[in-house]
Protein backbone atom coordinates (compact mmCIF):
# COMPACT_ATOMS: atom_id res chain seq x y z
CA UNK A 1 0.00 0.00 0.00
CA UNK A 2 1.29 3.08 -1.00
CA UNK A 3 4.66 2.26 -2.45
CA UNK A 4 4.63 4.77 -4.68
CA UNK A 5 4.66 7.58 -2.21
CA UNK A 6 7.25 5.52 -0.30
CA UNK A 7 9.75 5.86 -3.57
CA UNK A 8 8.97 9.27 -4.30
CA UNK A 9 9.90 10.00 -0.95
CA UNK A 10 13.03 8.17 -0.47
CA UNK A 11 14.17 9.77 -3.99
CA UNK A 12 13.37 13.10 -2.56
CA UNK A 13 16.11 12.56 0.12
CA UNK A 14 18.21 11.26 -1.92
CA UNK A 15 18.14 7.63 -1.61
CA UNK A 16 17.91 4.38 -3.76
CA UNK A 17 16.70 1.10 -3.85
CA UNK A 18 19.57 -0.35 -5.24
CA UNK A 19 18.95 -4.09 -7.22
CA UNK A 20 21.53 -6.48 -8.00
CA UNK A 21 19.87 -8.74 -11.17
CA UNK A 22 21.52 -12.06 -12.17
CA UNK A 23 19.76 -13.95 -15.10
CA UNK A 24 18.88 -11.27 -18.16
CA UNK A 25 16.69 -13.19 -20.01
CA UNK A 26 13.03 -11.95 -20.77
CA UNK A 27 12.15 -11.76 -17.05
CA UNK A 28 15.07 -9.63 -16.63
CA UNK A 29 14.90 -7.60 -19.31
CA UNK A 30 11.57 -6.58 -18.69
CA UNK A 31 12.39 -5.87 -14.75
CA UNK A 32 14.73 -3.55 -15.97
CA UNK A 33 12.94 -1.47 -18.25
CA UNK A 34 9.72 -1.26 -15.45
CA UNK A 35 12.24 -0.19 -12.93
CA UNK A 36 13.88 2.41 -14.85
CA UNK A 37 10.60 3.81 -14.84
CA UNK A 38 10.39 4.22 -11.58
CA UNK A 39 11.31 6.14 -8.44
CA UNK A 40 13.82 5.63 -5.86
CA UNK A 41 14.96 2.38 -7.24
CA UNK A 42 17.62 1.12 -10.05
CA UNK A 43 18.92 -1.83 -11.50
CA UNK A 44 22.58 -1.28 -10.63
CA UNK A 45 24.39 -4.07 -11.69
CA UNK A 46 23.25 -7.24 -13.90
CA UNK A 47 25.14 -10.26 -14.10
CA UNK A 48 24.96 -12.97 -17.13
CA UNK A 49 26.82 -15.22 -18.64
CA UNK A 50 26.05 -13.77 -22.00
CA UNK A 51 27.42 -10.06 -20.97
CA UNK A 52 26.02 -8.48 -24.36
CA UNK A 53 22.51 -9.59 -23.00
CA UNK A 54 22.70 -7.76 -19.99
CA UNK A 55 24.58 -4.39 -21.85
CA UNK A 56 20.84 -5.32 -24.26
CA UNK A 57 19.05 -4.82 -20.94
CA UNK A 58 20.04 -1.59 -20.48
CA UNK A 59 20.18 -0.31 -23.90
CA UNK A 60 16.52 -1.60 -24.54
CA UNK A 61 15.26 0.19 -20.97
CA UNK A 62 16.94 3.51 -22.28
CA UNK A 63 20.16 3.40 -20.29
CA UNK A 64 23.11 5.26 -22.46
CA UNK A 65 25.99 3.11 -23.76
CA UNK A 66 28.58 5.40 -21.93
CA UNK A 67 26.45 4.78 -18.69
CA UNK A 68 27.27 1.08 -18.91
CA UNK A 69 30.23 -0.26 -17.18
CA UNK A 70 31.79 -3.95 -18.07
CA UNK A 71 33.58 -4.95 -15.45
CA UNK A 72 34.37 -8.34 -13.15
CA UNK A 73 36.42 -6.23 -10.96
CA UNK A 74 34.76 -5.42 -7.60
CA UNK A 75 36.31 -2.23 -6.58
CA UNK A 76 35.58 -1.00 -10.44
CA UNK A 77 32.05 -2.06 -9.83
CA UNK A 78 31.73 0.19 -6.41
CA UNK A 79 32.72 3.07 -8.13
CA UNK A 80 30.82 2.64 -10.96
CA UNK A 81 27.63 2.48 -9.07
CA UNK A 82 28.98 5.31 -6.68
CA UNK A 83 29.26 7.80 -9.86
CA UNK A 84 25.78 6.41 -10.98
CA UNK A 85 26.10 3.92 -13.79
CA UNK A 86 25.40 0.57 -14.04
CA UNK A 87 27.21 -2.73 -14.10
CA UNK A 88 27.24 -5.59 -16.41
CA UNK A 89 29.55 -8.68 -15.50
CA UNK A 90 29.55 -12.38 -16.74
CA UNK A 91 30.44 -12.80 -12.83
CA UNK A 92 27.68 -12.98 -10.47
CA UNK A 93 29.96 -13.68 -7.53
CA UNK A 94 31.36 -10.47 -7.97
CA UNK A 95 27.62 -9.29 -8.01
CA UNK A 96 26.88 -11.28 -4.69
CA UNK A 97 29.51 -9.08 -3.32
CA UNK A 98 28.68 -5.46 -3.76
CA UNK A 99 28.32 -3.73 -0.75
CA UNK A 100 26.36 -1.14 -2.72
CA UNK A 101 23.49 -3.33 -3.58
CA UNK A 102 20.83 -3.66 -0.94
CA UNK A 103 18.46 -6.39 -2.94
CA UNK A 104 19.33 -9.00 -5.53
CA UNK A 105 16.98 -10.56 -7.57
CA UNK A 106 17.31 -14.51 -9.12
CA UNK A 107 15.78 -14.58 -12.69
CA UNK A 108 17.73 -17.22 -13.76
CA UNK A 109 15.33 -19.74 -13.60
CA UNK A 110 17.87 -22.82 -12.82
CA UNK A 111 17.30 -24.72 -9.39
CA UNK A 112 20.99 -25.23 -9.26
CA UNK A 113 21.96 -21.78 -9.93
CA UNK A 114 19.08 -20.29 -7.95
CA UNK A 115 20.15 -22.28 -4.94
CA UNK A 116 23.83 -20.75 -4.97
CA UNK A 117 22.31 -16.93 -5.60
CA UNK A 118 19.98 -17.00 -2.61
CA UNK A 119 22.65 -18.75 -0.07
CA UNK A 120 25.19 -16.39 -1.28
CA UNK A 121 22.94 -13.45 -1.16
CA UNK A 122 22.01 -14.60 2.54
CA UNK A 123 25.65 -14.71 3.57
CA UNK A 124 26.31 -11.46 2.06
CA UNK A 125 23.38 -10.17 4.04
CA UNK A 126 21.44 -9.05 1.19
CA UNK A 127 17.71 -9.76 0.25
CA UNK A 128 16.74 -11.96 -1.85
CA UNK A 129 14.06 -11.94 -4.32
CA UNK A 130 13.51 -15.36 -6.30
CA UNK A 131 12.04 -15.08 -9.53
CA UNK A 132 13.59 -19.23 -9.50
CA UNK A 133 10.00 -21.36 -8.29
CA UNK A 134 12.50 -23.83 -9.02
CA UNK A 135 14.56 -23.12 -6.55
CA UNK A 136 12.20 -22.24 -3.82
CA UNK A 137 10.48 -25.70 -3.87
CA UNK A 138 13.45 -27.47 -3.85
CA UNK A 139 15.70 -26.07 -0.75
CA UNK A 140 13.11 -22.69 -0.13
CA UNK A 141 11.99 -24.05 3.94
CA UNK A 142 16.16 -24.31 4.24
CA UNK A 143 16.74 -20.77 2.66
CA UNK A 144 13.96 -19.01 4.31
CA UNK A 145 15.04 -20.13 7.79
CA UNK A 146 18.46 -18.82 6.98
CA UNK A 147 17.46 -15.50 5.88
CA UNK A 148 15.94 -15.37 8.85
CA UNK A 149 18.46 -15.99 10.76
CA UNK A 150 20.56 -13.30 9.34
CA UNK A 151 17.96 -10.90 9.60
CA UNK A 152 17.35 -10.37 5.76
CA UNK A 153 14.62 -11.43 3.01
CA UNK A 154 13.82 -14.29 1.72
CA UNK A 155 10.61 -14.09 -0.82
CA UNK A 156 9.01 -15.23 -3.84
CA UNK A 157 7.86 -12.35 -6.48
CA UNK A 158 5.10 -9.82 -6.95
CA UNK A 159 3.76 -11.08 -10.25
CA UNK A 160 4.54 -14.64 -10.52
CA UNK A 161 1.92 -16.66 -10.24
CA UNK A 162 2.49 -17.64 -6.43
CA UNK A 163 2.91 -14.55 -5.76
CA UNK A 164 -0.26 -13.17 -7.39
CA UNK A 165 -2.20 -16.56 -5.84
CA UNK A 166 -1.06 -15.71 -2.19
CA UNK A 167 -2.21 -11.14 -2.85
CA UNK A 168 -5.50 -12.84 -3.24
CA UNK A 169 -5.27 -15.62 -0.34
CA UNK A 170 -3.87 -13.21 2.27
CA UNK A 171 -6.88 -10.93 1.53
CA UNK A 172 -9.40 -13.53 1.68
CA UNK A 173 -7.83 -15.11 5.21
CA UNK A 174 -7.48 -11.41 6.26
CA UNK A 175 -11.07 -10.41 6.27
CA UNK A 176 -12.12 -13.79 7.67
CA UNK A 177 -13.41 -15.60 4.61
CA UNK A 178 -13.24 -19.25 5.01
CA UNK A 179 -10.89 -20.43 1.96
CA UNK A 180 -11.83 -23.57 -0.06
CA UNK A 181 -8.71 -24.13 -3.08
CA UNK A 182 -6.70 -21.65 -4.58
CA UNK A 183 -5.09 -21.82 -8.38
CA UNK A 184 -4.11 -20.49 -11.58
CA UNK A 185 -5.20 -20.87 -14.81
CA UNK A 186 -3.16 -22.92 -17.70
CA UNK A 187 -2.97 -21.14 -20.71
CA UNK A 188 -2.52 -24.78 -22.85
CA UNK A 189 -3.84 -27.90 -23.14
CA UNK A 190 -1.23 -30.41 -20.61
CA UNK A 191 1.09 -32.37 -22.71
CA UNK A 192 3.38 -34.81 -20.71
CA UNK A 193 5.16 -35.52 -23.88
CA UNK A 194 6.11 -31.70 -24.90
CA UNK A 195 10.02 -31.60 -25.95
CA UNK A 196 11.70 -28.65 -26.84
CA UNK A 197 11.65 -30.05 -30.63
CA UNK A 198 7.85 -29.90 -30.54
CA UNK A 199 7.81 -26.67 -28.82
CA UNK A 200 10.09 -24.88 -30.51
CA UNK A 201 8.08 -23.78 -33.63
CA UNK A 202 5.53 -21.53 -31.15
CA UNK A 203 8.39 -20.66 -29.33
CA UNK A 204 10.37 -18.50 -32.08
CA UNK A 205 6.99 -17.41 -32.73
CA UNK A 206 6.56 -15.46 -29.79
CA UNK A 207 10.39 -14.93 -28.99
CA UNK A 208 10.89 -17.26 -26.21
CA UNK A 209 13.01 -20.29 -24.98
CA UNK A 210 11.63 -23.89 -26.58
CA UNK A 211 12.65 -25.63 -23.38
CA UNK A 212 10.86 -22.87 -21.31
CA UNK A 213 7.58 -23.37 -23.19
CA UNK A 214 8.02 -27.41 -23.18
CA UNK A 215 7.75 -26.49 -19.39
CA UNK A 216 5.22 -24.79 -19.71
CA UNK A 217 3.49 -27.30 -21.81
CA UNK A 218 4.15 -30.52 -20.12
CA UNK A 219 2.96 -29.65 -17.08
CA UNK A 220 5.82 -28.80 -14.99
CA UNK A 221 5.91 -25.32 -14.05
CA UNK A 222 2.36 -25.26 -13.33
CA UNK A 223 2.91 -27.98 -10.77
CA UNK A 224 6.36 -26.36 -9.33
CA UNK A 225 3.89 -23.23 -8.92
CA UNK A 226 1.74 -24.59 -6.75
CA UNK A 227 3.91 -26.29 -4.89
CA UNK A 228 5.21 -23.25 -4.01
CA UNK A 229 1.84 -21.73 -2.76
CA UNK A 230 1.21 -25.48 -1.42
CA UNK A 231 4.58 -24.58 0.61
CA UNK A 232 3.20 -21.13 1.71
CA UNK A 233 -0.40 -21.75 2.81
CA UNK A 234 -0.15 -25.47 3.81
CA UNK A 235 -2.74 -26.21 0.98
CA UNK A 236 -1.89 -29.38 -0.60
CA UNK A 237 -3.16 -31.15 -3.91
CA UNK A 238 -6.16 -33.09 -4.13
CA UNK A 239 -4.74 -35.87 -5.45
CA UNK A 240 -1.29 -36.40 -7.34
CA UNK A 241 -0.82 -33.89 -10.24
CA UNK A 242 -4.32 -32.28 -9.48
CA UNK A 243 -7.16 -32.17 -11.15
CA UNK A 244 -6.98 -29.54 -14.12
CA UNK A 245 -10.24 -29.28 -15.06
CA UNK A 246 -11.40 -27.18 -17.60
CA UNK A 247 -13.54 -23.91 -17.07
CA UNK A 248 -14.58 -20.37 -16.74
CA UNK A 249 -14.31 -18.37 -14.20
CA UNK A 250 -18.52 -18.17 -13.72
CA UNK A 251 -18.00 -22.03 -13.13
CA UNK A 252 -15.00 -22.30 -10.95
CA UNK A 253 -17.66 -22.68 -7.97
CA UNK A 254 -19.29 -25.19 -9.21
CA UNK A 255 -16.46 -27.36 -10.23
CA UNK A 256 -14.10 -26.42 -7.34
CA UNK A 257 -16.56 -28.51 -4.73
CA UNK A 258 -16.53 -31.33 -2.79
CA UNK A 259 -17.73 -33.97 -5.00
CA UNK A 260 -20.62 -34.86 -2.65
CA UNK A 261 -22.13 -30.96 -3.57
CA UNK A 262 -21.74 -31.59 -7.45
CA UNK A 263 -17.83 -30.90 -8.13
CA UNK A 264 -15.12 -32.64 -8.48
CA UNK A 265 -13.06 -32.71 -4.76
CA UNK A 266 -12.29 -35.21 -2.38
CA UNK A 267 -11.39 -31.99 -0.01
CA UNK A 268 -11.29 -28.78 0.43
CA UNK A 269 -7.75 -26.57 1.81
CA UNK A 270 -6.21 -27.58 -1.83
CA UNK A 271 -3.99 -26.16 -5.00
CA UNK A 272 -5.45 -26.31 -7.98
CA UNK A 273 -4.85 -25.72 -12.05
CA UNK A 274 -7.89 -24.88 -14.39
CA UNK A 275 -7.82 -24.87 -17.64
CA UNK A 276 -9.47 -21.57 -19.24
CA UNK A 277 -9.00 -19.07 -16.67
CA UNK A 278 -5.69 -18.39 -17.87
CA UNK A 279 -3.60 -15.82 -17.28
CA UNK A 280 -5.48 -15.91 -14.29
CA UNK A 281 -5.41 -16.34 -10.48
CA UNK A 282 -8.26 -17.01 -7.72
CA UNK A 283 -9.39 -17.83 -4.71
CA UNK A 284 -12.57 -19.92 -3.60
CA UNK A 285 -14.41 -18.57 -0.42
CA UNK A 286 -16.91 -19.40 1.75
CA UNK A 287 -18.44 -17.95 4.83
CA UNK A 288 -20.43 -19.64 7.81
CA UNK A 289 -22.15 -16.64 8.51
CA UNK A 290 -25.30 -15.87 6.40
CA UNK A 291 -25.64 -11.99 6.65
CA UNK A 292 -21.66 -12.62 4.64
CA UNK A 293 -22.96 -14.82 1.92
CA UNK A 294 -25.98 -12.32 1.41
CA UNK A 295 -24.42 -9.45 1.57
CA UNK A 296 -21.67 -11.28 -1.42
CA UNK A 297 -24.46 -12.35 -3.75
CA UNK A 298 -25.69 -8.86 -3.46
CA UNK A 299 -22.52 -7.52 -4.68
CA UNK A 300 -22.55 -9.70 -8.01
CA UNK A 301 -20.35 -12.23 -6.63
CA UNK A 302 -22.62 -14.96 -7.64
CA UNK A 303 -24.51 -17.61 -5.84
CA UNK A 304 -23.35 -18.77 -2.74
CA UNK A 305 -22.58 -20.38 -0.83
CA UNK A 306 -18.97 -20.35 -2.70
CA UNK A 307 -18.24 -17.51 -4.35
CA UNK A 308 -14.81 -16.60 -6.42
CA UNK A 309 -12.41 -13.98 -6.21
CA UNK A 310 -10.53 -13.56 -9.45
CA UNK A 311 -7.60 -11.37 -10.36
CA UNK A 312 -7.49 -11.71 -14.40
CA UNK A 313 -3.57 -11.10 -15.00
CA UNK A 314 -0.25 -11.51 -13.59
CA UNK A 315 2.49 -8.92 -14.73
CA UNK A 316 5.22 -11.25 -13.70
CA UNK A 317 8.96 -9.65 -13.79
CA UNK A 318 7.10 -5.91 -14.04
CA UNK A 319 5.60 -6.46 -10.70
CA UNK A 320 9.04 -7.90 -9.17
CA UNK A 321 9.96 -4.39 -7.94
CA UNK A 322 7.19 -4.02 -5.35
CA UNK A 323 8.45 -7.18 -3.75
CA UNK A 324 12.03 -5.42 -3.86
CA UNK A 325 10.27 -2.56 -1.70
CA UNK A 326 8.56 -4.69 0.24
CA UNK A 327 11.57 -6.27 1.47
CA UNK A 328 13.38 -2.93 1.72
CA UNK A 329 10.90 -0.89 3.57
CA UNK A 330 9.41 -3.53 5.60
CA UNK A 331 11.04 -6.36 5.97
CA UNK A 332 8.46 -7.90 4.10
CA UNK A 333 8.08 -11.61 1.98
CA UNK A 334 5.36 -11.74 -0.60
CA UNK A 335 5.64 -15.80 -0.54
CA UNK A 336 7.86 -17.56 1.25
CA UNK A 337 7.09 -21.38 1.99
CA UNK A 338 6.06 -20.66 5.93
CA UNK A 339 4.36 -23.73 6.31
CA UNK A 340 7.51 -25.71 5.02
CA UNK A 341 7.28 -28.63 2.92
CA UNK A 342 4.22 -29.34 2.41
CA UNK A 343 3.98 -30.36 -1.65
CA UNK A 344 6.80 -32.15 -3.66
CA UNK A 345 7.23 -31.32 -7.56
CA UNK A 346 8.42 -34.70 -8.18
CA UNK A 347 10.61 -36.71 -11.45
CA UNK A 348 8.56 -38.42 -13.75
CA UNK A 349 10.15 -40.32 -16.63
CA UNK A 350 9.02 -38.35 -20.13
CA UNK A 351 9.88 -41.36 -21.74
CA UNK A 352 11.31 -44.82 -21.51
CA UNK A 353 15.21 -44.78 -19.97
CA UNK A 354 17.58 -46.89 -20.03
CA UNK A 355 20.71 -47.30 -17.71
CA UNK A 356 23.07 -45.07 -18.96
CA UNK A 357 20.83 -42.66 -19.86
CA UNK A 358 21.39 -39.06 -19.18
CA UNK A 359 18.60 -36.81 -17.43
CA UNK A 360 18.41 -33.59 -18.93
CA UNK A 361 16.16 -31.14 -16.71
CA UNK A 362 13.24 -28.90 -16.36
CA UNK A 363 11.75 -28.39 -20.01
CA UNK A 364 13.61 -31.10 -21.48
CA UNK A 365 13.64 -34.55 -23.28
CA UNK A 366 13.58 -36.90 -20.21
CA UNK A 367 11.31 -35.45 -17.35
CA UNK A 368 8.39 -33.86 -16.58
CA UNK A 369 6.97 -32.50 -12.73
CA UNK A 370 4.29 -33.60 -10.92
CA UNK A 371 3.17 -32.24 -7.69
CA UNK A 372 2.15 -34.81 -4.60
CA UNK A 373 2.39 -34.06 -1.04
CA UNK A 374 5.47 -34.47 0.71
CA UNK A 375 4.99 -37.06 2.64
CA UNK A 376 4.21 -39.38 -0.32
CA UNK A 377 6.99 -38.23 -2.44
CA UNK A 378 9.12 -39.41 1.18
CA UNK A 379 7.38 -42.40 0.98
CA UNK A 380 7.97 -43.15 -2.78
CA UNK A 381 11.79 -41.86 -2.00
CA UNK A 382 10.88 -39.58 -5.10
CA UNK A 383 13.36 -37.28 -6.84
CA UNK A 384 12.43 -33.48 -6.79
CA UNK A 385 12.75 -31.75 -10.10
CA UNK A 386 14.48 -29.44 -8.81
CA UNK A 387 17.36 -31.99 -8.22
CA UNK A 388 17.71 -33.20 -11.41
CA UNK A 389 21.18 -32.42 -12.65
CA UNK A 390 22.11 -34.67 -15.63
CA UNK A 391 22.57 -37.69 -13.44
CA UNK A 392 22.97 -41.04 -14.79
CA UNK A 393 20.30 -43.57 -15.01
CA UNK A 394 20.88 -46.45 -13.22
CA UNK A 395 18.23 -48.65 -14.19
CA UNK A 396 15.29 -48.53 -16.66
CA UNK A 397 12.22 -46.67 -16.20
CA UNK A 398 9.20 -46.60 -17.89
CA UNK A 399 7.89 -43.35 -19.07
CA UNK A 400 5.24 -42.45 -16.58
CA UNK A 401 7.13 -43.69 -13.72
CA UNK A 402 8.44 -41.86 -10.60
CA UNK A 403 11.79 -41.27 -10.92
CA UNK A 404 13.38 -42.03 -7.15
CA UNK A 405 16.82 -41.30 -5.57
CA UNK A 406 17.97 -45.25 -6.40
CA UNK A 407 17.55 -44.65 -10.12
CA UNK A 408 20.39 -42.08 -10.33
CA UNK A 409 23.55 -42.16 -9.77
CA UNK A 410 24.51 -38.95 -8.49
CA UNK A 411 28.47 -38.03 -9.32
CA UNK A 412 28.91 -34.65 -8.43
CA UNK A 413 27.98 -32.19 -6.12
CA UNK A 414 26.40 -29.28 -6.07
CA UNK A 415 25.17 -26.09 -3.83
CA UNK A 416 21.42 -27.35 -4.85
CA UNK A 417 22.32 -30.83 -3.49
CA UNK A 418 23.68 -30.04 0.04
CA UNK A 419 21.63 -27.74 0.86
CA UNK A 420 18.41 -30.40 -0.09
CA UNK A 421 20.50 -32.39 2.43
CA UNK A 422 20.86 -30.59 5.16
CA UNK A 423 17.14 -29.52 4.97
CA UNK A 424 16.23 -32.90 4.62
CA UNK A 425 17.91 -33.50 8.22
CA UNK A 426 16.56 -30.21 9.43
CA UNK A 427 13.13 -31.37 8.25
CA UNK A 428 13.54 -35.31 10.22
CA UNK A 429 14.80 -33.54 13.68
CA UNK A 430 11.91 -31.24 13.52
CA UNK A 431 13.92 -28.17 13.26
CA UNK A 432 12.56 -26.74 9.94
Amino acid sequence: MNMNKKLLELERKGGLIRVGLIGAGQMGRGMISQIESMKGMRVVATADIRVEQAKNAYLFAGVRAEHIVQTRELEQAERAIDQRSVVVTDDMHMLLALPNVDVIVDATGVPSVGAEIAWKAILNKKHIVMLNVETDVTVGPLLNKMAASAGVVYTGSAGDEPGAVMELYNFADAIGFEVLAIGKGKNNPLNVQATPDSAREYAQSVGANPKMIASFQDGTKTMIEMTAVANATGFVPDQPGMNGPVATVEELTQVLRLREDGGILTRTGVVEYVNGVAPGVFVIVTSGKEEVRHEMEYLKMGKGPNFVLFRPYHLTSLETPLSVAGAYFYNEQTIAPWKGLVAETVSIAKKDLQPGDRLDGIGGFTVYGKIMTAAEAKSLNALPIGLVQAQTVKRAVRAGEIITYDDVEQTASSVIWELRKLQDQALLAGSL
